[in-house]
C-alpha cells in the first residue's frame, strides 16, 4: 500500500531527497551540539539568498533524478518567513523535477509560529510540520534550555491544525536529567492525546562542547534500567494509541512513516543545501562546509568558472570530506542503517545490490547474533531484523557488521 501522498513510480528517473539546512535559532539550547545558533536577520537574508544559489547551480547534476521528499531542517526553520520558505520552494519546483506527491518537511519551534506564518508555509507547499516539544514538563524545558512552555506549544500545535497542516510530527526527548519513568510516561501521554500523525522520541545524548556535557558529561542523567524501562514503556503506550514504531525511535500512525528518514535509512540518494548537510549520490558521500563566510562566498561567486572551482574539494571550495564508498562500506551501510527499521532488511536486495548473499558475506556473524537472541530471520526467510533485546543493545550489534578491508 502507498504511503499516504505517496509519488507514483517515475519511469526511468531515480529518487531524490533534499535537505536544507537552516542554521540558525533564537538561543542555542543547553543540550545541542547541532550545527546552529542565533544570528541577525541581514545574515539570514544573506544565507536565504545563497540557498537560492545553490539550489539553481547544482540543479544540473540531478536531471535524471525526480525530487520525492525535501526537508528543511535546523536550528530553527520556522525562523525564516513564508516568502523566503516560499522563494526556496520556488527555487526547487523550478530547477529540479518534483512529484506531484513528495513529502516536504518543515522543522519548527513552539513560540517561533503564528498563523500567518502557518498559513504561507501551507500555501508554500509544506506539507508535514515537524515540531520540537521535547517535553510537556516546564522544569524540564527549562533545564533544557527551551524557548517555549508546553502552553505555547498546545496554542502552536492547535493553530497548525486550524491552519490546515494534517501530518504533523512531534519531537519527545526521554532520559533527560532527574527524569522519572512516570514523568516521561505522562510526556507521552498528553502528546499522544492529541493525535499527531508521528511522534519521534528520542533517548538524551550529553554531547561535548555543550553546557550539558559541562554539568553532566561522563554521569548517568537516569539509570540505564530507568531508561531501558522508558523505552519499552514508549512503544507499549503509544501502541495504545494506534502508534507503530518503525524504527528504533520513531512511531507512526498507519501511512505516515516519514519517507524523507525511510530513504536515508534504505540509502536512497540525497543532495544537501547549506552549511554542514550531507550528500549521499551515485555512493559518494561530502558535506557542505561549515564555514559561513566560505559558504557565503562560494555561492555568491557562483557563475562559470568561479563556482565550479569553489564547488572543487580544497582548502577554499565549499565541497568537504569527499568520498567514495568501496563495496564493503556499502555493505556496511546497507545493515547499520537498515536494521534501524523494525522490518529489518530483504536479503534479496542484499543480493540485487551486491551481487552475492547475505550469509556468503556474514555467516559466521549471523550465527552468532542468532544464537546470541539479537537477530532473527522471518518465517520465510526473505528478510532479517533486530529482535526487541538486539535493539535495546543496537550498537553492539551494528558493530558487527564492520568489515576489514585489504590495505
Amino acid at each position: 500500500m502507498m504511503e499516504k501522498h505517496d509519488c507514483p513510480a517515475a519511469g526511468e528517473t531515480r529518487p531524490l531527497g533534499l535537505y536544507l539546512h537552516i542554521p540558525f535559532c533564537v538561543r542555542k539550547c543547553l543540550y545541542c551540539d547541532f550545527l546552529s545558533g542565533p544570528a541577525p536577520q541581514p545574515l539570514i537574508d544573506r544565507y536565504v539568498r545563497a540557498l537560492e544559489k545553490q539550489l539553481e547551480a547544482e540543479a544540473a547534476h540531478y536531471r535524471a533524478y525526480e525530487v520525492r521528499t525535501v526537508f528543511f531542517g535546523g536550528g530553527t526553520p520556522s525562523l525564516l518567513s513564508a516568502g523566503q520558505i516560499g522563494g526556496l520552494m520556488e527555487q526547487i519546483r523550478r530547477h529540479y523535477r518534483l512529484c506531484a506527491g513528495a513529502e516536504i518537511t518543515l522543522e519548527s519551534n513552539p513560540g517561533t509560529l503564528d498563523d500567518g506564518r502557518l498559513s504561507g508555509y501551507l500555501r508554500a507547499g509544506i506539507n508535514r510540520l515537524s515540531m520540537g516539544l521535547q517535553s510537556a514538563d516546564d522544569g524540564e524545558l527549562r533545564l533544557l534550555g527551551r524557548i517555549h512552555t508546553h502552553a505555547d506549544f498546545l496554542d502552536n500545535f492547535a493553530a497548525a491544525r486550524e491552519a490546515g497542516f494534517s501530518n504533523i510530527n512531534v519531537d519527545l526527548m526521554s532520559a533527560l536529567p532527574g527524569q522519572t519513568v512516570e514523568g516521561w510516561l505522562e510526556t507521552l501521554e498528553q502528546t499522544a492525546r492529541l493525535g499527531p500523525e508521528h511522534i519521534s522520541a528520542y533517548s538524551l545524548i550529553v554531547e561535548e562542547g555543550t553546557p550539558f556535557w559541562t554539568a553532566y558529561g561522563g554521569k548517568e542523567t537516569v539509570s540505564e534500567e530507568e531508561e531501558r524501562r522508558m523505552y519499552e514503556q514508549t512503544g507499549i503506550l503509544l501502541g495504545q494509541y494506534g502508534y507503530r514504531r518503525y524504527e528504533i525511535s520513531n512511531y507512526a500512525k498507519p501511512g505516515y512513516a516519514c519517507r524523507h528518514n525511510i530513504g536515508y535509512w534504505r540509502r536512497t540518494e540525497y543532495v544537501g543545501f547549506g552549511l554542514g548537510s550531507a550528500s549521499l549520490a551515485d555512493n559518494v558521500r561530502w558535506k557542505v562546509t561549515e564555514d559561513m563566510d566560505r559558504y557565503l562566498a562560494c555561492m555568491e561567486a557562483q557563475n562559470g568558472e568561479a563556482y565550479a572551482a569553489a564547488g572543487a574539494a580544497g582548502a577554499f571550495g565549499w565541497k568537504e570530506d569527499v568520498h567514495r564508498l568501496s563495496e564493503a562500506e556499502r555493505m556496511e551501510e546497507f545493515l547499520f542503517l537498515g536494521l534501524r527499521m523494525t522490518e529489518g532488511v530483504a536479503l534479496s536486495e542484499f543480493r540485487r545490490q551486491f551481487g552475492t548473499g547475505l550469509r556468503e558475506v556474514y555467516g559466521p556473524v549471523l550465527e552468532r547474533l542468532e544464537e546470541q537472541g539479537l537477530l532473527v530471520f522471518y518465517a520465510d526467510g526473505k528478510k532479517m531484523k533486530l529482535t526487541a533485546r538486539g535493539t535495546d543493545i543496537s550498537n553492539y550489534v551494528l558493530a558487527q557488521f564492520l568489515l576489514e578491508e585489504e590495505a
